[in-house]
């Protein structure tokens, strides 16, 4: 009987009769992971809520980004959390597809599958850096691994989560808090998976060391902005509007 939790793959196991026929299929679904997340996480919400709802194109204002960012200074708060849960459905779905096939595997509180649905969160993050439908030019990819983290991971993700809103509170740099987070990540789901059962699969930790690596050199411009002072710092103050119209709240800090 299928079990969503072990994935097709395990339902499949011994119901061929050549042992390659598995081993086939077990490739067939990796692939499948692999060419599936990237496609899921190259739709850009922004972009297509932008078109859909406003018959606009968001990267046009503002800081030309497709980001939630941009989306909330552009035309607020509604088309911010619009593009919120698009990048976060997207994200799902990816990982959704790992796990049906591949399987989640989830045991206190991670999905132990080898590593697959953190393939398909990093597959995911590559599309939105390097979207195919926008010339390959994204965002950076922080609430994309965010959202993975909560799925698969959500003990660790709220222990990262936790240390971001002091770093971005104490800081006021929303970047600093997100390369922070994406390099403890790693330490400490691999910390969480030593405790809980002795070793961390290759796979987990190669995605999200890559994870890692990814996100820390998509901000390394705030990086330097950090280091020169210049770079813009979280805020909730009001900006400064015509009298014809009503001051509005912003934050500013990066666009994902």
């Amino acid at each position: 009987m299928f079990n969503l939790n072990e994935g097709l793959i395990y339902y499949l196991d011994g119901k061929f009769t050549e042992p390659w026929q598995l081993t086939a299929t077990f490739i067939a679904f990796v692939v499948i992971t692999m060419v599936a997340s990237y496609l899921l996480g190259s739709i850009n919400s922004a972009i297509v809520i932008s078109k859909l709802i406003y018959r606009d194109d968001v990267r046009k204002h503002g800081s030309g980004n497709a980001g939630m960012t941009n989306m909330l200074r552009t035309y607020g708060g509604k088309a911010a959390l619009l593009t919120l849960f698009g990048d976060m459905l997207k994200t799902a779905i990816a990982v959704f597809i790992a796990g049906a096939l591949l399987g989640f595997r989830y045991s206190y509180g991670v999905s132990y599958n080898d590593g697959y649905c953190y393939m398909a969160g990093l597959f995911a993050v590559l599309g939105h850096i390097f979207p195919i439908y926008y010339g390959f030019k994204g965002g950076k990819g922080v609430l994309v691994t965010a959202t993975m983290g909560l799925i698969v991971s959500p003990i660790p993700f709220l222990i990262v989560l936790t240390i971001f809103v002091i770093v971005v509170a104490v800081s006021k740099y929303v970047s600093l808090g997100s390369v922070i987070g994406a390099i403890l990540y790693p330490i400490i789901l691999n910390g969480y998976c030593q405790v809980f059962f002795g070793a961390t699969p290759g796979i987990m930790m190669l995605c999200v060391i890559l994870l890692a690596i990814i996100i820390v050199f998509c901000h390394r411009a705030n990086l330097e902005r950090i280091s020169n002072r210049t770079e813009n710092k979280l805020s909730f103050k009001k900006k400064a509007a015509p009298a014809s119209e009503e001051p509005e709240a912003s934050i500013e800090g990066e666009d994902e």
